[in-house]
């Protein structure tokens, strides 16, 4: 809670001040604020705004597009239907990411190659685009680091998204 009583989102817990713990699911959020929890939490009058919820999966959105982003500039990710197909056949990819509005037959075929590798479809594509700096339907990422930060917060935000269509 900001000192002038408005509830914010710490998805990192590193925001400085008093919090307050709800679990990570659109229904407890959205409870937590039809219920005006977030006062009794912090015993204090707290403002919890109406779309509170759609904050916390725009943050998780933006953490898991980040770390997308990042595993690009560090040279652990590859773009492109071929690129990604070689990564996946070469066994040098952790997961697979591909687009939500990407065609069916691509997602068909690189499936196929993927066998058990994690495959992340939470992004449209000019989300994608925009996290990896250029034009992306299908992307890997190469084992380690990148790839386990980048699959943590997308599976946390898949969890959130999935709440919430019951």
């Amino acid at each position: 809670m900001s000192p002038d009583g408005v509830v914010t989102p710490d998805l990192s817990a590193k925001l400085p001040g008093r919090g307050a713990w709800v679990t990570a699911n659109r229904a407890a959020v959205q409870d937590a604020v039809k219920r005006r929890a977030f006062s009794r939490a912090f015993r204090r009058e707290a403002q919890a705004a109406d779309d509170l919820a759609a904050q916390v999966e725009a943050g998780l959105a933006k953490a898991a597009l980040s770390f997308l982003g990042l595993a690009r500039k560090s040279g652990d990710a590859v773009v492109g239907f071929e690129k990604v197909r070689s990564a996946l056949a070469a066994s040098r990819a952790a997961v697979l990411v591909e687009a939500t509005d990407g065609a069916d037959d691509g997602k068909r075929k690189l499936s196929a190659v993927a066998g058990d590798t994690p495959v992340v479809a939470l992004f449209d594509r000019a989300a994608m685009s925009a996290a990896l700096g250029v034009d992306a339907v299908h992307a890997a990422i190469a084992e380690g680091h990148g790839a386990t930060r980048f699959l943590r917060a997308a599976l946390r935000l898949e969890a959130y998204r999935n709440d919430e269509k019951g």
